[in-house]
């Protein structure tokens, strides 16, 4: 008997055994009330006693008034040196940092060139000022988040005990959606620069942490060895071995946190953090598509110049030097090359008195865009032939597949869900998995959220099938067929970058407000990871196994299900979690249009200062998360990665 099969034996005796009693104690409808435990009491008296607190306890008058002065001190000291700067001065000095950051050759002219045509686009926009409103709570986030992660990393890097307490942390500040960070933040600190910047710096030092780790751990043991065997301390090994074989990890931690403290920095608009994103926020309360795009192209923008700029500093490592007349130009004279071409920038920006951008040098683009989307809404919402139209489309959607799905799920009784999800994980990873997948499940029922998390779930489940259906289809038609690869790039990397409001926009103009939207929105957003990662999983099979293939006939359509599926077994289980993972963070956000669920509960926890009801929607989002995460993702693939 398959080990499988025998652990599936193995649970289905524990049901026969388990099942009767529960039945018997707690019945087989809904969760039961007497498995519940009212945690929104206590949590709304201590929220009650922050609010009454914070003008007098010592610890905020001593501690936390420090740490809210010290952050609004380094964002303001930041714009300040910004507006200094100058329009001139800062677009100079991204786009020579960008040049020599791209090895100060002919390479780094073209990174240089995206960091110019970055700028330029924000000022274009007329969005420069919240343009540096954000990059300069960027900046300091960044900074916070790289040191605290790189800390983080360091300690798990290289204690394995540290590491297996640190990682559990990290699974739950990853999974937890970013609207439930800040309730906490703004309970303490109030709305503002500290609650945006402190909250930005939790949801976005863990990766740095994790790849911190992961480069001290795959650092070669052969050159550590003989670091150790020429008498060098632990220190000197770290310092002269460790880290610097572990640059491309942190280089590309960095490049991950960047993306996520910028993709914070936007949705922390909601509690005062301003910049692109109270802009896109606006635009989302006045359904107003053409502003909204208006500040989501600048943090696209924004974000293509910080992904290409880390991008081409982890390319440069270990690269021969470049041949051209300006690749000579490495290191110390580079940086001094740099630093004086924005010095020779500011000074000529403040003679031509050109402080601000010219409003002369701006185009409104609003007016185009919201025409085009009332085109798009008038032939596109209903009455389209065949099809009948988007408002048609989300209304079938709704009654043929979301409220059936969602039904099923809240009428089925609790240990049966519970059962179903034990199996599923067991068949993926371990005993262990499928307790922590049904003790996760379980936790939704006892904070007494089990009809919202199932409804959510629902949401979830509907959303990740398409969103494997249309990824894995598109995927593949990229990596066989090369200018399609080439013409979807740079569409992924728009939608990458594009933040998660922006998204919400545009599908309630087209959809109406309601689950329906909330979907479509998280289907776009989760997208453009499934189409990369199934591309670049079926390009990297091997080829001699392809060629084998060939050579016995096989058609292409045999080639892809009988050998690259196969071996790209391991990529598309990524692409299943990682879908996962972004189709809940918008089916949360989407409690903004209508979702309901625990996205609503989030929202309405953030927006009344009601911290029972949004940690306990945020506890049991983070549950929900886990539970899906160990059925997705195979245990052996999870250790691996690890």
């Amino acid at each position: 008997m398959r080990p499988a099969n025998r652990r599936l034996t193995g649970l289905a005796a524990l049901a026969v055994v388990l099942v009767p009693l529960a039945a018997v104690l707690w019945g087989s409808d809904s969760w039961p009330g007497a498995l519940g435990v009212d945690v929104s009491g206590p949590l709304d008296d201590f929220s009650q006693w922050i609010v009454d607190n914070r003008d007098t306890s010592p610890i905020f008058l001593y501690f936390l008034l420090h740490i809210s002065n010290t952050a609004v001190d380094a964002v303001d000291g930041v714009y300040q040196l910004l507006d200094f700067l100058g329009w001139v001065g800062v677009t100079a000095a991204a786009v020579l940092i960008a040049w020599r950051a791209g090895g100060a050759g002919r390479a780094g002219l073209k990174v240089g060139a995206i960091a110019l045509g970055a700028f330029a686009g924000c000022g274009l926009l007329g969005m420069w000022d919240p343009a540096m409103t954000t990059l300069s709570l960027m900046v300091v986030a960044v900074a916070v988040s790289a040191v605290v992660g790189v800390l983080l990393g360091l300690a798990a890097g290289l204690s394995d005990r540290f590491d297996r307490l640190l990682r559990p942390v990290l699974d739950t500040m990853q999974v937890l959606p970013a609207f439930a960070y800040l309730l906490p933040f703004v309970l303490v600190f109030g709305t503002g620069s500290p609650a945006a910047l402190l909250s930005t710096v939790i949801y976005a030092a863990p990766p740095m942490a994790r790849l911190t780790s992961l480069g001290l751990r795959g650092a070669d043991p052969a050159v550590l060895e003989a670091s150790a065997s020429l008498g060098a301390s632990g220190w000197q090994r770290l310092r002269t071995a460790r880290l610097p074989l572990a640059r491309k990890e942190l280089l590309l931690g960095l490049n991950q946190t960047i993306m996520m403290a910028l993709s914070m920095v936007v949705i922390a608009s909601v509690i005062g953090a301003g910049g692109l994103g109270d802009e896109v926020y606006s635009a989302l309360s006045t359904v107003d598509v053409g502003a909204a795009l208006a500040a989501g192209i600048p943090i696209v923008l924004i974000a293509v110049w910080l992904d290409r700029t880390t991008e081409a500093a982890g390319e440069q490592i270990g690269a021969p030097p470049a041949t051209d007349g300006l690749g000579l130009l490495r290191g110390g004279p580079a940086w001094a090359l740099a630093a004086a071409g924005t010095v020779v920038a500011v000074v000529a920006g403040k003679l031509a008195g050109a402080a601000e951008w010219p409003d002369a040098w701006t185009y409104d683009i609003s007016g185009s865009v919201n025409s085009f989307q009332d085109w798009m809404v008038d032939h596109l919402h209903a009455d389209v032939p065949v099809l009948g139209g988007t408002e048609v489309w989300a209304s079938n959607f709704t009654s043929w597949v979301l409220n059936p799905l969602r039904d099923a799920l809240q009428g089925a009784p609790w240990w049966s869900l519970l059962l179903l999800v034990a199996g599923l994980a067991l068949l993926a990873g371990t005993w262990r998995t499928a307790l922590g997948a049904a003790a996760a499940l379980a936790a939704t029922g006892v904070l007494g959220v089990w009809p919202a998390t199932l409804d959510t779930l629902s949401q979830v489940l509907a959303a990740l099938a398409l969103t494997l259906v249309l990824g894995v289809a598109i995927g593949i038609l990229a990596a066989r067929v090369s200018w399609v690869e080439s013409t979807l790039r740079p569409v992924l990397d728009v939608l990458q970058t594009l933040p998660q409001f922006v998204y919400l926009i545009p599908v309630v103009a087209l959809f109406g407000v309601g689950r329906a939207a909330a979907i479509t929105a998280a289907v776009a957003y989760a997208l453009p990871a499934v189409v990369r990662i199934t591309t670049q999983g079926l390009k990297k099979t091997d080829p001699a196994a392809l060629e084998a293939a060939r050579s016995l006939g096989a058609t292409g359509m045999q080639q892809l299900r009988q050998v690259q599926l196969p071996l790209a077994r391991p990529a598309l289980l990524l692409a299943v979690n990682q879908g996962v993972v972004l189709v809940l963070a918008v089916v949360i956000v989407g409690g903004l249009v209508g979702g309901g669920a625990l996205g609503y509960n989030v929202v309405y926890g953030l927006s009344r200062g009601d911290l029972g009801v949004g940690l306990v929607a945020g506890a049991a989002i983070v549950c929900l998360g886990l539970v899906l995460d160990r059925v997705s993702q195979p245990a052996p693939a999870r250790r691996k990665d690890n």
